[in-house]
């Protein structure tokens, strides 16, 4: 069996619609995939009736991943298999999406303000499905097709930074609070990518009280050292191990890592479903 358990799409910063995605899944050949949009679940539903109408045979699981800001740092949350319609949870999906909003407004009022780069806000949503999460990708290629700077790159270096004077961080949840409001919708909360965070191992036994479940040790920025690393940190906690390619497109930008690409067990499905049920009984 061959697993992908974290992927975007167009829903937030991937570039490949649900569709392309799932097309793309079947030409490597994967067996199963999640769907981990940016605080965002849209894609879900689209993705189900272009497998269901094509008669195609993939396994879709429904996840999520928010982001967080804790202590400085920026902390995402998988959540795979909560009931979307948990009122909680649908209003984190809300008061995420909201946030987003805000923080693309302001940055742009500071665009227009103290870099004299006109762009508005209808420029930035337009590059994300409708109704989809638009994020430093979304406001970094407006710049660029606005004539701010020559690339995107550029637009990250000069703008969409945290040293910039316009640019502004996100008002997000902590990564406690994204836990606990999947954890009581029935999911499977996940510490995406520990290693960009670098209090990951004690701030992974915190968030255990929150409702954390797992830790993503497979990833495409993990050697395997840190897989071992973070493996073995699962199991001191008795946590779950996930895995994926945080696929996002096969660009340049992104190590030309492409879907399945970042090799996961087959068993780490099987912890994940087994944790499902077991939630299920509670």
């Amino acid at each position: 069996m061959k697993i992908d358990l974290h992927i975007h799409t167009t829903y937030s910063d991937g570039t490949f619609s649900p569709e392309m995605v799932i097309d793309t899944a079947l030409d490597c050949n994967l067996d199963v995939i999640a769907l981990t949009d940016h605080d965002n679940i849209l894609s879900h539903k689209a993705a189900y009736d272009y497998v269901q109408k094509n008669n195609i045979n993939i396994e879709i699981i429904p996840g999520v991943e928010i982001n967080t800001i804790y202590k400085g740092y920026e902390v995402h949350i998988l959540g795979y298999f909560m009931n979307t319609d948990n009122a909680d949870f649908q209003n984190l999906m809300k008061t995420q999406q909201q946030a987003r909003i805000n923080q693309t407004n302001e940055i742009i009022e500071l665009l227009n303000k103290k870099a004299g780069i006109r762009i508005k806000f209808e420029d930035v949503k337009s590059l994300v499905a409708e109704g989809g999460s638009i994020g430093r990708p979304h406001i970094a290629r407006a710049i660029t097709n606005a004539g701010g700077v020559n690339n995107v790159m550029e637009a990250y270096a000069k703008y969409i930074n945290d040293s910039s004077n316009v640019y502004v961080q996100r008002k997000t949840v902590s990564p406690h609070e994204a836990c606990e409001i999947i954890y009581e919708a029935g999911g499977i909360p996940v510490f995406a990518h520990p290693i960009d965070v670098e209090i990951s191992d004690e701030l992974a036994k915190e968030l255990i009280s929150y409702g954390l479940r797992g830790i993503e040790a497979y990833h495409r920025k993990h050697s395997p050292a840190v897989v071992e690393h973070y493996s073995s940190l699962a199991e001191k906690y008795g946590l779950i191990i996930t895995g994926g390619s945080d696929f996002h497109a096969p660009s340049v930008n992104h190590g030309s890592i492409l879907m399945g690409k970042n090799f996961v067990p087959s068993w780490v499905y099987d912890e994940l479903i087994k944790e499902k049920r077991r939630l299920e009984l509670l």
